[in-house]
């Protein structure tokens, strides 16, 4: 039996940007402003502009809701022959309650439906549990255009 290892022919683009969330009031909100600023400046694809925005905050308010910190965002443009791949990464220090535990202020109505919005945004989704805490992750996928992207 062989293995066959195919090698991309073409090379492809990659930039990143990493941004702490402190935890702090509005602090997701001045995240998301600033993650705007470097997508644009990347010229991620307009079609996937305001869903990965959207998953930017959704992530990141569940690390801030539900974890300890600390809590970092890692943006990555990945520009193919023809498409771009934009991973949202969010990686906190975990759980902040124990399994199965519900906070009393949490209104129902208000929290819960993130995941849902993150699992339809994505073209794929995941999490990594590892020494450093857990990686919430989402990638949006497009037709790649407009010019390279810098850092």
């Amino acid at each position: 039996m062989s293995v066959q290892l195919e090698l991309d022919p073409m090379p492809r683009d990659t930039v990143e940007h990493v941004f702490a969330l402190p935890p702090v009031s509005g602090a997701v909100s001045a995240v998301r402003r600033r993650a705007g600023a470097v997508l644009a400046g990347w010229d991620v694809s307009p079609e996937i502009l305001e869903d990965s925005l959207l998953v930017v905050s959704e992530l990141l308010t569940n690390a801030l809701v539900h974890a300890l910190p600390p809590a970092e965002l890692r943006l990555s443009w990945v520009r193919g022959e023809g498409t771009g791949t934009l991973r949202v990464e969010v990686t906190d220090a975990g759980p902040a309650r124990t399994a199965g535990q519900s906070p009393a202020c949490v209104d129902p109505d208000e929290h819960g439906r993130g995941e849902h919005i993150v699992h339809a945004l994505a073209a794929r989704h995941g999490i990594r549990i590892h020494s450093g805490g857990i990686t919430r992750w989402a990638d949006l996928v497009t037709a790649a255009h407009g010019r390279t992207a810098q850092t």
